[in-house]
């Protein structure tokens, strides 16, 4: 199963959804992406297939951030899941 992560402006947490092979998730990231460079749709639709119910809409202006990740044993392992962090500068 692979994660889609999105980070959204003034949010604290981040809107996740799932695919189950690589290639469909890598399309997902990939339009995320594109709306986020153009601004084109101006609203993202997507649903999550791990859970089938779960549907979000996001403004593409309001996406900050686009996390893909490969679901298996290891982020338990370390008792820390993937998310994204931020370094400042001085």
């Amino acid at each position: 199963m692979f994660t889609i992560d999105l980070t959204v402006k003034n949010t604290a947490f981040p809107i996740s959804i799932e695919r189950k092979t690589s290639e469909d998730a890598e399309v997902v990231y990939q339009l995320i992406v594109a709306a986020m460079q153009t601004g084109k749709p101006d609203i993202v639709e997507l649903k999550s297939e791990g859970k089938t119910e779960k549907k979000v809409a996001v403004r593409a202006n309001e996406i900050s951030g686009v996390q893909l990740t490969q679901k298996d044993g290891s982020a338990a392992g370390t008792g820390r899941p993937p998310g994204f962090f931020a370094v400042a500068a001085e």
